[in-house]
């Protein structure tokens, strides 16, 4: 029977190891089969039978050791809260299996003054009656838990008198305190293996770089253009200057001198040398002579206007030596035709402002018929929710009647349960012992089949150390100057290859740099085309000034024409006003009399936003017919 104590130590270091959250009771069973091997299987049979015990009531019992550190274990260590756990399954499950004398063996081979303060805690009649039966029939069922509680109060007289032994025997022999002595354990490190020596890394080879471009040691084109310019604009100031002085009036000339006007520029510079000091350097353009820059694709463009516009002309002007009519018949015809065509436009324009207008009131009074038929189905709505959340609250009421109803039958089935939980106990227990004896003999044939393979692997390992151990010779020699010899065509060495790629690379380069000095002729030409293309159009831009000034000055002003009206356009006004006194029958009801005379403020900005459209259209059509009957034939001629 002394072999009980050693029993429950083993329990007691299975159920310290076990950690709900992550582990499972089976695997915590199979687990300590495996590593009670060596023991008998009565000692095997009593240590899984109270192990698995402790794991199926762990709710129960913790309850009870959870209670017992919050009263009168607050000195105990929490190391034993696993002792008091199996303590306390002994005493509730497997006291009238193992007898009083084989308990209280048990009991003594535990560590006296902690197994005694807890069994008196335990047995004490009080806690018994009071809460313990309370807190566990929260888990199981009264009568099942009554069936506990009877046998602990019938033993309570005979583990008093163990209490009162256990309580002398300290009191005699108090328990010596050793301390703790730190073992050192022996780091089992792996022995590391001999190095190899590297291999050496090849030198990186650096790219070649760019070289650096010429124009890096070169000044930039933009300040040598920038003075140009200036020089250029200098000396047309300076020419400016010189005309304006010979073109004043002549009340402006000094009559003291009784000199003649000067007629030559010459003699201007040498008479007035500081009014040349004086010039400003600035540059001033007219409006419409302001420099732009073009690129290639404008110019180009131009140029080409340009040449097409002074051969139409001097077709024209070919046309007219023929004998060939003038003009002046088709451009009365044209202006009779645009200014019928701005009439057709005023009128169409007209239409367009009052359809707008049309459509915005008809909008307005089909906006103000659905609002009135959304309120009439909203009401609808309403009676309708009201309807279905009466037959809601109906439902509802018969729904919790039934469930009361169900209730009351679970309750009666509940009370048949019981007879079977005790059946269904009986046989798990039988199905564990059965399904423990057969993982001893599995882990028995694991065992021997894990044996024999590290055995086979160990054999395996020592032959592999011995094969490294024999040397070996690493590395190929290779001769770049030898040919493969694999029998194909063109086939030549590393050297051969390194030589002929040289020779392609020098020849491609060759390529390239006669191909760059071509494209910059090229670019050369082209710039001096360009140039000469420039010159071309300014020439031509001067001329069209001029003429555009001769015409400026023989321009009228034309009188406003005002837009005449049409039968469409009296034939929506008269629908816009009946729409508008329909909308105003409609919303008489719910808008007040003053409000509804009171002119509306957007319907006046919308109008005259209308107004300044049409008169802005009209004064663009009109400089247009202006600009088209300006150009005449001798403006043409001039500018050719």
């Amino acid at each position: 029977m002394g072999y009980h104590g050693k029993c429950i130590e083993t329990v007691i270091e299975q159920l310290d190891q076990f950690k709900p959250e992550k582990d499972s009771a089976e695997q915590l069973l199979e687990a300590t089969a495996a590593s009670l091997q060596s023991l008998s299987l009565r000692k095997q049979a009593f240590v899984l039978e109270v192990l698995s015990g402790c794991l199926e009531y762990r709710q129960l019992l913790a309850v009870v050791v959870d209670a017992f550190y919050a009263q009168d274990g607050r000195l105990c260590l929490w190391a034993d809260y696993n002792r008091f756990l199996v303590t306390c399954y002994l005493a509730t499950f497997q006291l009238q299996e193992l007898g009083f004398p084989l308990f209280s063996s048990i009991v003594r081979s535990q560590p006296a003054d902690k197994v005694c303060k807890f069994l008196r805690f335990f047995f004490n009649p009080l806690n018994l009656n009071s809460w313990v039966e309370d807190e566990w029939s929260l888990v199981y069922e009264k009568q099942l838990v009554e069936t506990w509680t009877a046998p602990l109060l019938r033993w309570q007289p005979d583990v008093q008198g163990l209490i009162n032994q256990l309580e002398g025997a300290v009191a005699i022999h108090p328990p010596p305190s050793k301390p703790k002595v730190t073992k050192p354990k022996k780091f089992n490190l792996t022995v590391p293996k001999p190095r190899a020596i590297p291999m050496p890394e090849p030198v990186p080879v650096v790219a070649k770089p760019k070289p650096v471009p010429r124009s890096t040691y070169q000044s930039p084109r933009e300040p040598q253009v920038l003075e140009m310019t200036k020089s250029y604009n200098r000396r047309k100031a300076e020419e400016l200057l010189l005309k304006a002085n010979l073109d004043e009036m002549r009340c402006a000339m000094p009559w003291a001198r009784r000199e003649p006007p000067v007629q030559d520029s010459k003699k201007l510079r040498l008479q007035c040398p500081s009014l040349i000091r004086q010039s400003p350097k600035l540059t001033f353009y007219k409006p419409n002579e302001v420099p732009v820059k073009l690129n290639t694709t404008a110019i180009l463009r131009e140029e080409a206007l340009y040449q097409r516009q002074v051969e139409k002309e001097l077709q024209r002007v070919d046309r007219l030596m023929d004998g060939a009519g003038d003009f002046s018949d088709f451009l009365e015809w044209q202006q009779k035709m645009q200014a019928k065509d701005l009439e057709e436009q005023r009128a169409a324009g007209a239409c367009r402002r009052l359809q707008g207008q049309l459509s915005r009131e008809e909008a307005a009074l089909a906006r103000q018929q659905l609002l009135q038929q959304n309120q009439h189905r909203a009401a609808q709505k309403k009676e309708e929710m009201a309807e279905l959340m009466q037959r809601c609250t109906q439902r509802r009421l018969q729904e919790q009647r039934s469930a009361k109803e169900r209730v009351e039958q679970a309750m009666e089935e509940q009370k048949n349960i019981k007879a079977a939980q005790m059946k269904l106990l009986r046989d798990r227990r039988q199905a564990a012992q059965a399904v423990t004896a057969e993982t001893l003999a599995l882990h028995q044939q694991r065992a021997e089949a894990a044996r024999e393979e590290q055995q086979r692997r160990c054999e395996l390992i020592a032959h592999l150390r011995a094969m490294e151990t024999q040397p070996t010779r690493r590395g190929k020699l290779v001769d770049l100057t030898q040919i493969p010899g694999h029998g194909l065509e063109g086939e030549m060495s590393v050297v051969e290859l390194r030589e002929r790629l040289a020779l392609l690379k020098e020849a491609q380069q060759r390529q390239e740099e006669e191909k760059r000095d071509q494209i910059i002729q090229g670019k050369r030409a082209r710039s001096r085309e360009l140039q000469e293309a420039l010159e071309r159009i300014s020439l031509c831009r001067a001329a069209m000034g001029r003429s555009a000034a001769l015409r400026g000055q023989e321009k009228t002003p034309e009188a406003q024409a005002t837009p005449s009206q049409d039968e469409r356009v009296q034939e929506l006004q008269r629908r816009m006003e009946e729409v508008a006194e329909r909308r105003r029958q409609a919303a008489q009801p719910t808008v007040p009399a003053s409000r509804a005379a009171r002119p509306k403020p957007r319907a006046q900005l919308e109008a005259q936003h209308w107004l300044r459209l049409e008169q802005s259209r009209e004064r663009r059509l009109r400089a247009l017919q202006q600009g088209s009957s300006a150009c005449g034939p001798a403006s043409r001629l001039e500018a050719a």
